[in-house]
């Protein structure tokens, strides 16, 4: 029985499952975000473009393309979204295996300065999610910007600035069907990098995302550009 026992217990340290992930092993994420306000409307545009890798180039872990219609309300600066979501995600190491996943979700971003240096953003998002052998599912997250310029007293042209930001995510309901269940908690990312604005319609951040779920961690380098025109 012992001889066994030891048996499964090595058969599992070096089974390639998708739970075992390499966490001291740092992935990349590179990014483009978009945002476009149509003339003399209250409607627009944003969205984003992203691929993941488990490492810095070469073993997927998403590939993930949103966008959604914006409204601006005139009485406050708050902007709501209703977009639409498709995810490829990959397992890590070498299988070439994937899982697809629609979203729809609703958004709203709440813009907030603090004194003359502190550009804070609130960011709540809530998600209906259609994924590959799961029961439908939703999601609820809460994100916290904030940007802090350090060469200019504002986010101008040639500002460098330093960006922070903690996002929370709770899942809606815990059994997804086929005998599958998870934690109401999800997953929670912290970031910590550095932004250049070219010009206000045009920033480069590059920094470090800490990811926790319930079985592993994950450091991850992201690479992103957000664009407005």
């Amino acid at each position: 029985m012992r001889k066994l026992l030891l048996t499964l217990g090595f058969c599992y340290l070096f089974t390639p499952l998708n739970a075992q992930i390499e966490q001291s092993k740092t992935g990349a994420w590179y990014m483009y975000f978009f945002k476009y306000q149509f003339k003399n409307s209250q409607f627009g545009i944003q969205g984003d473009l992203q691929y993941r890798n488990w490492d810095i180039l070469g073993d997927l872990e998403q590939l993930l393309i949103r966008s959604g219609l914006t409204f601006k309300p005139k009485s406050n600066d708050v902007l709501f979204t209703l977009g639409y979501g498709n995810i490829t995600t990959g397992q890590f190491g070498e299988s070439n295996a994937t899982t697809s996943e629609s979203r729809i979700y609703q958004e709203a971003l709440f813009p907030q300065k603090l004194s003359n240096r502190f550009y804070l953003t609130h960011r709540f998002r809530f998600e209906q999610r259609f994924v590959e052998n799961q029961d439908f599912r939703t999601r609820y997250r809460y994100n916290i910007f904030l940007n802090i310029p350090v060469n200019k007293s504002t986010l101008e042209n040639k500002a460098i600035y330093v960006a922070l930001y903690n996002e929370l995510f709770i899942n809606g309901q815990t059994d997804i069907g086929n005998n599958q269940t998870v934690q109401l908690f999800d997953r929670n990312r912290t970031y910590l990098g550095f932004g250049y604005v070219l010009k206000p319609s045009m920033k480069f951040q590059l920094g470090w995302m800490n990811q926790k779920t319930v079985n592993w961690g994950k450091a991850q380098l992201q690479l992103s550009f957000h664009h407005s025109f």
